[in-house]
């Protein structure tokens, strides 16, 4: 319960505007949850609830009726997701999926709860809505790359942000992993990598793909 509290603390600028009794509604139906990697945590079909990431890594996407699937976007430690929580915002009317893409620790608050919290603290219903609408700002920048850009701006952009992202010139994802992030097929990220390679600007290895020019890199963008 305390270290629940701690979290949300953290995470929720609306914490200390909530009466105790609420606070305490909302640790009583939250819980910790472990999850493997590979496992589905949200398959789109109910509420799963608010998730915060303690550790490990989420991904979040959207799946064709013929199996192929987009990532809108991933999730690391102190990130949260709401987008699994349909029963808080009823404008989300489309099946989103989440994955542990690691071996992953969150801190799971009831969807209903949540809801019933919100109804009484319009600061909640601002933040929820706040927290998608800044998530639908991700998903329209990959929809930006896959409609208009080019793979090797595409793939640039990935691994310069990547880079970024883990402070590490070494990027250790499989290219099939980047290929399933990017919704483009292994064979054409292989086929890039390679080129990319070729030109001195990242060397591919069994451990990943290590960016050796990030200036060349970055004038592909």
């Amino acid at each position: 319960m305390e270290k629940l509290e701690a979290v949300y603390k953290e995470i929720f600028p609306f914490w200390g505007n909530i009466s105790d009794t609420d606070k305490d509604y909302i640790c009583q139906n939250s819980h910790i949850c472990t999850y493997p990697k590979g496992k589905n945590i949200h398959d789109g079909s109910e509420c799963s609830g608010v998730l915060i990431v303690r550790s490990g890594s989420l991904r979040l996407y959207i799946m064709s009726d013929e199996g192929k699937d987009i990532t809108l976007y991933r999730l690391h430690r102190g990130d949260m997701c709401m987008l699994s929580a349909s029963c808080v915002l009823s404008a989300i009317t489309f099946d989103v999926f989440v994955d542990a893409e690691e071996d992953s620790e969150c801190c799971v608050v009831s969807g209903p709860a949540f809801a019933a919290v919100s109804e009484r603290n319009p600061d909640i219903r601002i933040f929820a809505l706040e927290t998608a609408v800044s998530r639908f700002s991700d998903v329209m920048w990959v929809m930006q790359q896959i409609l208009f850009m080019s793979m090797d701006k595409r793939l640039a952009i990935f691994l310069s942000d990547e880079a970024v992202r883990t402070g590490s010139d070494v990027i250790a994802l499989t290219q099939g992993q980047i290929a399933r992030y990017m919704g483009s097929a292994r064979e054409v990220v292989s086929r890039m990598l390679k080129y990319f390679a070729g030109e001195g600007i990242v060397e591919v290895s069994r451990g990943g793909i290590t960016i050796l020019d990030k200036k060349r890199l970055r004038q592909l963008f």
